[in-house]
């Protein structure tokens, strides 16, 4: 059995401690994701994890940036000196769950670098100018991941 198909977005769910998200993701649960696909007025998807050291189950929007039936992740943390927690989940456990609106897509995160990266990268500040901002915040290269169809 894959680690993809063991994953339940139900069963050891831990919410997240950050009251914005919690509240966010319970929005997008509730509805089915057919409410809080936004941040600011910008589309999110909301990616379903394991933790990398709990094993819980986590959620978290990022902003929705789509290519070709791909999406990437910018672990920016609004600029901030560390990788979010999400990050290193994502190491540990890369398939993972996108929910893209009402739809559920299996997916497989990968870390990417050099001209992959600034090519994703272009695009997510093309979507979220903010994230050009986080480069001046912080010393850290921020990661990025490509979120590819998972067909293993």
């Amino acid at each position: 059995m894959t680690e993809r198909a063991q994953i339940d977005t139900t069963a050891g769910y831990e919410p997240s401690p950050l009251d914005w998200v919690r509240k966010q993701v319970e929005t997008i649960v509730a509805s089915g994701g057919a409410e809080g696909m936004t941040m600011r007025g910008v589309p999110v998807i909301m990616m379903t994890m394991r933790g990398a050291r709990s094993g819980k189950v986590r959620k978290i929007p990022v902003m929705r940036v789509e290519y070709d039936g791909s999406y990437v992740a910018i672990a920016s943390k609004g600029g901030s000196p560390e990788h979010p927690t999400w990050y290193f989940n994502l190491k540990a456990h890369p398939h993972i769950t996108v929910q893209d609106g009402t739809r559920q897509i299996a997916m497989r995160a990968r870390e990417i670098e050099g001209a992959e990266r600034d090519t994703w990268w272009n695009r997510a500040v093309a979507i979220w100018p903010d994230y050009a901002d986080y480069t001046q915040q912080t010393d850290r290269v921020i990661p990025v991941f490509v979120l590819e169809p998972d067909n293993s």
